[in-house]
């Protein structure tokens, strides 16, 4: 046998040795539930862990809040106090379900099969103006029997995960792939306005603009294109007279309290009511039918209401921690492409937070962008779980342990090299 030969199989059980020493808990039973684990919890990062348990005190929070905002008129319309509560329970398993098998997932064949999923929800999204439920003068809804599906919400992951696929290698990536997927970005974001549904037409834009900023796309592109998407917002708000409206109710409610401004009135009215520490859990008076579609869009006015001004500041400060943990799992990812995708999460968790609160707070103009994780709705949920399910894939891969190369794993090349220099110290001894 020749020396190299023996050479390679020796490096080869160090390796494993050095892994197994790595990973010592890798013998020893494990619990049930850390079996369906991606990674041995032992060594998930301390943002992962974070993550996983922010994103369960959201969903119980964002429960408890739903019961309080819909028990009532719930059990005035359906006969049933927990009849929307119900749903959501459902619901949320259903995407905790996906977003756990979202991080078990290789980040790899996320962003593989993103291209073609963000071009289904094109079709199904041009679906909604053909053959939509039509509610509150926009079409966002295909029913499909018991089911009502938002393709404008189950987009958003793809649109990160393509969003990082061009961005991520933009130098490098030829003028017609460049044009291909910008004009796709653009037929979504047009698609999606002729609902109309200008908030999130808004949100995927920003998101898609800011993901080209953190790749370090020129300033004068990016400028030109802020300027560009200013002006077909202003267009779509001209020419549908349900925007125009919204954006008129929002610079003066009180010129019509009765009709277009009477939603932020009485939102306006239920944040006020808190005061400094709330009116009490489940103590809210304007969720009695006074303050409209409490439980969705204007769900936040039921918080405050309820747990005012210190409930609030603690929403914030929540929210300023996942952006965070967001911004720790981007900055220790190994690829650009996971590095924006990271960036591209946390900003669409926290962004679309940010932005339903300055709706329902007078900042903004109404809009129908939902509460991630609390206004009722099993389209929002899938997505944000979803969303969550791809910041912790992130996170485990910023590893090294999975995701890629794994542990003691080399390129052939290094490989080569390392066999070269063992060689020649055989030959050569000191």
């Amino acid at each position: 046998m020749s020396s190299a030969s023996v050479i390679s199989k020796r490096s080869r059980s160090s390796r494993r040795s050095t892994v197994k020493e790595r990973n010592p808990t890798t013998s020893l039973p494990r619990p049930f539930w850390q079996r369906h684990l991606p990674l041995d919890w032992t060594l998930w990062p301390a943002e992962a862990r974070l993550l996983l348990t922010l994103t369960a005190i959201w969903s119980l929070a964002g429960l408890l809040v739903l019961a309080s905002a819909s028990w009532w008129v719930a059990a005035r319309e359906q006969g049933e106090g927990a009849y929307y509560l119900k749903r959501q329970l459902v619901w949320m398993t259903a995407s905790w379900s996906l977003m756990a098998f979202t991080a078990s997932i290789n980040l790899r064949r996320w962003l593989k099969v993103a291209g073609p999923a963000l071009w289904m929800g094109c079709l199904l999204i041009a679906a909604t103006l053909v053959m939509g439920t039509t509610v509150n003068g926009a079409s966002r809804w295909l029913v499909i029997g018991p089911i009502q599906i938002q393709p404008s919400e189950l987009v958003k992951p793809f649109v990160v995960l393509q969003a990082a696929n061009l961005f991520a290698h933009w130098k490098r990536t030829g003028l017609d792939q460049k044009l291909l997927w910008l004009s796709s970005f653009g037929m979504l974001v047009l698609l999606i306005l002729k609902q109309p549904n200008l908030s999130t037409a808004a949100l995927s834009g920003l998101l898609i603009w800011l993901m080209a900023f953190s790749a370090g796309l020129p300033l004068v592109q990016l400028f030109g294109t802020a300027i560009g998407g200013a002006m077909l917002g202003t267009a779509s708000i001209m020419i549908n007279e349900y925007q125009r409206l919204r954006v008129i109710s929002f610079l003066n409610p009180w010129k019509d309290p009765q009709g277009d401004g009477y939603q932020l009135i009485q939102s306006l009215l239920a944040i006020g009511s808190g005061g400094p520490f709330g009116q009490g859990f489940g103590l809210s008076t304007q969720k009695l039918q006074y303050l409209p579609i409490q439980s969705t869009d204007f769900i936040f006015a039921v918080y405050a209401e309820e747990f005012g001004l210190v409930g609030s500041l603690l929403l914030l400060l929540f929210l300023m921690l996942i952006g965070y943990l967001g911004l720790r799992v981007a900055l220790r990812c190994r690829s650009n492409q996971a590095r924006l995708v990271a960036i591209g999460c946390a900003t669409l968790l926290v962004g679309q937070s940010v932005m339903n609160i300055a709706v329902a707070s007078g900042a903004m103009p109404t809009t129908g962008l939902p509460l991630p994780l609390m206004s009722y709705g099993g389209n929002s949920l899938l997505s944000s779980l979803m969303i969550v399910g791809l910041l912790i894939r992130c996170s485990l891969e910023s590893t090294g342990l999975i995701g890629g190369r794994s542990v003691g794993q080399r390129p052939g090349s290094e490989r080569r090299r390392q066999r070269t220099r063992s060689t020649r110290s055989l030959n050569h001894p000191a």
